[in-house]
């Protein structure tokens, strides 16, 4: 977009000169005249740049420079005067006045001030915008990251959600146990924007994925010197994360020495960095995590108890998803909408056959595996608007794609409960489906009780409150 500017001079001359040099560094110009006129352009609308001469019919130069100020205060204004006092300049300036043009005006001067003032504009501009993308970037991640954002309505999730809001606050070490994708990063991010150290950085560390020295390197930072390849002094994620919290996931990955490192963090605040004979105190919030049994690890001694009571003052679980499948329909539908959102897609709905295959699978996985089977099914599924089975991975597809169970009584027979429950749960499925999930509707087509159904459900963990009219769209 051009920049706008405004020249108030009462000599068509200068007006002219200035519309020509403006319209060459390609600005859209205005002029006035007189005091009054522009008064009245400057109200009705705002402008990167005022160039106002000093003396004007009605109305000076000085009071225009005010108005426009009071009006607009981003508007460069340029004063452009015949007498270039010192008091006058000294004047213009204290009112807000970028720069100012003595008469006769020469070019050169022209050519510099008008290139002074567009670039504090564009400066401006690229400011602001920079401003808006970092409150955008602060909305979503306060979005993606809170408690809200989070999906669970179980009885199970209602209780750690409640726990987790009651320690956030607190400096309190936070120990996250679970199997892999239950979301232990996400809590922990969660915690971390729910505190009182938001504002400061959250830095995460896989303990896992590094050999014992470079994970010592990455916590703690190095001189030059140190090694061979230190060339370079090196800040730790310790010394990153101060004031704010240090993420420690696979926790129970961590070497023996190590953990006496970290263990001594946590009790003096304080550390080395490698090959440095310096102590660096941090105020760094701990939220460590594992998908092992830190206490089956103590008793093969190959977890310090000291560290692990350091640890574990507070302990959150988190389930696997086939312990929580009343959310599958809620994770179902959120990653829709996300992975819809995300790749640009129109709206999308599943296939009965497709949502029974999703809603009956084990996912070992847990959400993470949800969330990866679901984007893949969003991209497969191209312009169509109906995601079918076919666009699930082979192992939810073998899962759901058969209406009856396979029944094999092989030489050391069948577990007849399992087989009847797995023939019953498939049945309960195609009733609420064709009936479109009015359980009285569905129970009648069992003919049985609206009762019996909500028993059969809950006990084999179908999702009570899923309502087929409710598919997934975006």
């Amino acid at each position: 977009m051009s920049p706008k500017v405004l020249i108030i001079d009462d000599d068509p001359g200068i007006r002219a000169t200035f519309t020509e040099i403006l319209t060459s560094f390609g600005c859209e110009v205005e002029t006035s005249a007189d005091g009054e006129s522009a008064l009245h352009a400057i109200k009705q609308q705002a402008y990167e740049v005022v160039f106002v001469d000093y003396r004007l019919p009605n109305v000076d130069g000085m009071e225009i420079l005010s108005e426009v100020k009071a009006l607009h205060p981003e508007t460069e204004v340029v004063l452009i005067t015949g007498e270039g006092s010192e008091q006058l300049v000294r004047t213009a300036f204290k009112s807000g006045a970028l720069d100012y043009i003595t008469k006769p005006v020469r070019m050169a001067d022209l050519e510099i001030v008008v290139h002074q003032a567009l670039e504090r504009q564009r400066l401006r501009r690229e400011n602001q915008e920079l401003r808006r993308q970092n409150r955008d970037l602060k909305t979503l991640i306060d979005s993606k990251y809170s408690f809200k954002s989070i999906i669970g309505s179980t009885a199970e999730m209602r209780r750690i959600f409640d726990l987790v809001k009651r320690v956030a606050p607190t400096r309190s070490t936070i120990l996250l146990t679970g199997d892999s994708g239950t979301g232990k990063e996400l809590i922990a991010r969660a915690i971390h924007r729910e505190s009182d150290r938001a504002e400061k950085p959250f830095v995460a560390v896989n303990c896992g994925a590094l050999p014992d020295n470079l994970l010592e390197d990455e916590l703690f930072g190095h001189v030059r010197g140190a090694f061979t390849d230190a060339v370079a002094d090196r800040v730790g994620r310790f010394e990153q994360a101060d004031r704010g919290t240090l993420f420690l996931d696979e926790i129970g990955n961590m070497s023996q020495n190590l953990q006496v490192k970290l263990l001594r963090v946590l009790q003096e605040r304080e550390f080395s960095p490698v090959g440095s004979a310096r102590h660096v105190s941090v105020d760094v919030r701990i939220i460590a995590a594992t998908n092992s049994d830190l206490k089956d690890e103590m008793e093969a001694k190959r977890f310090r108890e000291d560290l692990y009571y350091r640890l574990n003052v507070i302990h959150v679980r988190l389930p696997r998803l086939s312990e929580r499948r009343e959310d599958l329909p809620l994770l179902i539908n959120h990653f829709l909408q996300e992975c819809c959102s995300e790749n640009r897609r129109g709206p999308k709905v599943w296939s009965p056959a497709a949502l029974r295959a999703l809603l009956t699978f084990d996912w070992p996985g847990n959400v993470r595996q949800l969330e990866n089977v679901i984007e893949r099914a969003v991209a497969l599924s191209g312009d169509r608007s109906v995601l079918d089975i076919e666009d699930l991975a082979d192992e939810i597809r073998e899962r759901g794609g058969s209406e009856r169970p396979e029944i094999r009584l092989e030489g050391d027979g069948i577990a007849l409960d399992r087989v009847v429950g797995s023939f019953e749960e498939k049945l309960l499925l195609q009733a609420l489906e064709r009936s479109g999930w009015v359980k009285t509707r569905a129970a009648k087509l069992l003919n049985i009780k609206r009762t019996t159904l909500i028993e059969k459900m809950k006990r084999l963990g179908i999702p009570l409150r899923y309502d087929q009219r409710e598919i997934p769209s975006v």
